[in-house]
């Protein structure tokens, strides 16, 4: 029988995780980068907070746990999204995609040195393949790493793919996303918020927050409610069912829904590499996702 809660947290992923790079490129117009990464991460820990004790489920998970929740809480809140939130102050949105989209090569590549996954050419092609697409979509763009007005951005967005490939391997090994995921998130976006917020009042030269304007806040309020509690809780239930490459491939639906979104917000054309780059990365994302039983008829017992 098809499993329906994972196609919809397959679904939520793709769809709001696109959304992110908008919503984060509105928030930083007038609000510093890691104040937004922060206050996000806070907020969703709060409403997590909240869920978890009108189920009675609120409990301390334990200091090995804790300590686990930590770690991915590091790699993938602080690290990966902390500096792409801080990249995009510098970065163009095009960019900003085109280097994230080569997370799955780092997590493909992970996986198989540590045994994680077997080493496929089929799944590597498919990588490729797909990786090849987003070149298509920006290849106009990448004169753009040149440009020293960039370069710290690009070294934050490297560090940016490096922690989430991390974060997706090493909950996959250790398989700290099992039990309640509810409560994993809680200390995880907590920890994350607590430590950004810091560094918001370190590393921000300014605060400015009679400039904060009512458009920034409200992303960074969707960046909260959407982009971490419900694309995270969705997230982290589908590494529970399939592998992190096919979570992470989920990356370049993430860079066609942005450049939708460009499209329809910005008014940009999508040209005729927007289409080829398109059946490339569905084609890539198919290769890497195939198993013969996926035509088969199951029997419902």
């Amino acid at each position: 029988m098809k499993d329906y809660k994972l196609i919809f947290a397959v679904i939520t992923v793709a769809l709001v995780w696109g959304t992110t790079f908008l919503a984060i490129r509105v928030a930083v117009e007038t609000i510093p980068a890691w104040f937004v990464a922060g206050i996000r991460q806070f907020l969703a820990s709060m409403i997590m907070l909240i869920v978890l004790l009108s189920r009675k489920e609120f409990k301390w998970i334990g200091c090995k746990n804790l300590g686990y929740q930590i770690i991915f809480s590091s790699l993938m809140l602080v690290v990966a999204n902390g500096m792409t939130t801080v990249a995009e102050e510098t970065v163009s949105s095009s960019l900003a995609s085109l280097i994230s989209a080569s997370s799955p090569i780092l997590v493909f590549l992970g996986s198989v040195a540590i045994g994680l996954q077997k080493f496929s050419f089929r799944a590597f092609l498919g990588v490729l393949m797909c990786f090849s697409g987003i070149l298509f979509i920006f290849w106009d763009g990448i004169k753009d790493l040149a440009n020293p007005d960039y370069r710290m951005g690009i070294i934050f967005l490297f560090c940016a793919i490096a922690g989430w490939a991390s974060g997706t391997i090493f909950t996959k090994k250790l398989n700290i996303q099992s039990g309640n995921i509810s409560l994993n998130l809680f200390y995880q976006f907590l920890f994350a918020g607590i430590v950004q917020i810091i560094f918001a009042f370190i590393f921000s030269n300014h605060y400015n927050f009679e400039n904060w304007t009512l458009k920034s806040i409200s992303a960074m309020i969707y960046l909260s409610v959407f982009g971490s509690v419900a694309a995270f809780f969705a997230f982290h239930y589908a590494l529970t069912k399939i592998s992190p490459v096919q979570v992470s491939i989920l990356a370049y639906f993430n860079t066609i829904i942005a450049i939708f979104l460009g499209w329809l917000i910005m008014d940009e054309n999508i040209t005729i590499k927007f289409i080829m780059a398109a059946v490339l990365i569905i084609m890539g994302v198919f290769i890497i996702n195939y198993k013969p039983e996926m035509f088969r008829k199951q029997k419902v017992v």
